[in-house]
């Protein structure tokens, strides 16, 4: 590979966490179309909005980006994505002799256990939990007041476990507080020095719930580059580098179809569903969570995709995987194709978010403050200032008897901690313009999927303020609300 291409390859992802220690290469010399990617990165960035993407070929990352002001080195939620890792923390404790698959799930708990446990809750297996059959027809519940290994086992279980699917986020729970019963430690920490620190994943968090217990289906945040190394681990059926982290016959049976769980051809969320994995279409695989993060294998054509966004259909983003990667994989090398090369690297180098866009003349709304009457969100008042600099706003906004100022950049991002709504304060980062007099701003929480859009519209001494959030699990519009000037 040339010198210079290499250069270009690497300036394309900018700061890359020390971990990030896959090997680079260029497309075709993994046998990949840059063209085909290139329509894969197109369609993809109409969707909104799509976070991150590393396609990674016979162990070479080929093609990687991140939609600004999503960043290489920021690690991202992971929602449900959380569970592939959980079901690995299972198996490696599996290995170690510490509990077996086909434990009673009450032998772990005997303190949480009701003092007449059905049939059924007798007959629940570890198993069952790591497969979602776990007989319920319902998800148990997580409620802060009550523990919530003692919420799951007093749950009706009215089918026979390992007879019904129900995708269960409880029971990936139940799985991280057996693994802590069993080792003494928490899934984060047990997985540390087996897992993440082989692996190169640097600092990873997870959340606990307030029993201390990490919350397993959930939770764990680690970076896009980690997403590809965690499926590169899956693909190499366990092995990494010389060391066999994970045992491969665990691999085998965790990626295998375990549990029917419906019949179209076109879904991939109905392709059966192993040890907390997906089964998918095209025989592939894949941990997948809420919003759309992704980790693809894809064994017959070597490959990993990762992937972080925030949208509401996740059927359309594996479509396009689809229909523009899995063609773009060929079984030998391909000839050097520089000009698409450079248009992919170009292209990739480029991405983000949409910013709000700017249209007629800005309005006149500095210097007055705005109160809102008593409401629900504890929104107090809002104000409009200029900014440190001429291309930028600061929104001045009085929460629950706090002041907040962020800072919104005119055609770009600027970085900062913001806290909004129901977000607790934490980095993200914010653009703003001037649309027919009214101000839009975007509030992009860059290690989540959310991303926050704030209109404002004035008229005289009155502002009329709404906010939606892109994804979430209710409702994403907010009340709307309007201020008086003081």
């Amino acid at each position: 590979m040339k010198t210079c291409c290499l250069a270009v390859l690497f300036t394309l992802v900018g700061s890359i966490s020390q971990a990030a220690d896959l090997p680079r290469s260029e497309p075709e010399a993994q046998g990949v179309s840059s063209a085909a990617v290139l329509s894969f990165i197109e369609a993809a960035d109409k969707v909104d909005s799509m976070n991150s993407f590393m396609l990674v070929r016979h162990g070479h990352v080929v093609a990687e980006g991140w939609w600004t002001p999503y960043r290489a080195e920021a690690r991202h939620s992971l929602y449900s994505l959380s569970k592939s890792f959980t079901s690995t923390a299972v198996g490696m404790a599996i290995a170690e002799g510490k509990l077996s698959v086909d434990d009673e799930v009450l032998k772990f708990f005997p303190d949480d256990a009701p003092e007449s446990p059905s049939d059924n809750s007798k007959a629940m297996r570890v198993s069952d939990l790591l497969r979602m059959a776990t007989g319920h027809q319902s998800e148990p519940p997580r409620k802060g007041d009550e523990a919530w290994t003692k919420t799951f086992l007093s749950h009706p279980v009215p089918f026979k476990p390992g007879t019904h699917f129900l995708y269960n986020t409880s029971a990936t729970y139940m799985q991280s507080a057996i693994v802590q019963q069993a080792t003494g430690q928490t899934v984060l920490d047990y997985l540390r020095p087996r897992l993440f620190e082989p692996l190169g994943i640097e600092d990873p968090t997870w959340e606990v719930s307030p029993q201390g217990v990490s919350t397993g289906g959930y939770g764990l945040s680690v970076r896009t580059e980690d997403i590809a190394k965690f499926g590169e681990l899956y693909l190499r059926k366990g092995k990494w580098g010389d060391r066999q982290l994970v045992p491969e016959a665990w691999v085998d049976a965790a990626t295998a179809r375990q549990t029917s769980n419906g019949s179209s051809p076109n879904s991939d969320w109905d392709q059966g569903y192993g040890y907390q994995f997906w089964r998918s279409r095209h025989g592939a695989y894949r941990g997948d969570g809420a919003f759309g993060q992704y980790c693809i294998v894809l064994p017959e054509q070597d490959a990993v995709i990762a992937i972080t966004s925030g949208v509401r259909n996740m059927q359309e983003i594996l479509n396009l995987v689809w229909d523009h990667l899995l063609p773009a994989m060929h079984a030998s090398n391909l000839a050097t194709d520089e000009a698409s090369a450079k248009q992919l690297r170009d292209r990739l180098a480029s991405l983000t978010v949409r910013l709000p866009e700017s249209q007629g003349e800005p309005g006149n709304a500095t210097g007055k403050t705005f109160a809102f009457p008593a409401n629900d969100r504890k929104f107090e008042s809002i104000a409009l200032e200029q900014g440190p600099t001429e291309s930028q706003e600061t929104l001045v906004v009085r929460v629950g008897g706090a002041e907040q100022r962020v800072v919104c950049g005119r055609g770009a991002w600027h970085d900062g901690e913001v806290a909004w709504g129901g977000f607790p304060a934490q980095p993200a980062a914010a653009a703003g313009a001037w649309n027919d007099g009214a101000f839009t701003a975007k509030l992009c929480f860059y290690e989540t999927p959310f991303i926050v859009t704030v209109q404002l519209k004035f008229a005289g001494d009155e502002v009329t303020m709404n906010s939606e959030t892109n994804v979430g699990f209710g409702p994403t519009k907010q009340t709307e609300l309007v201020g008086k000037a003081q």
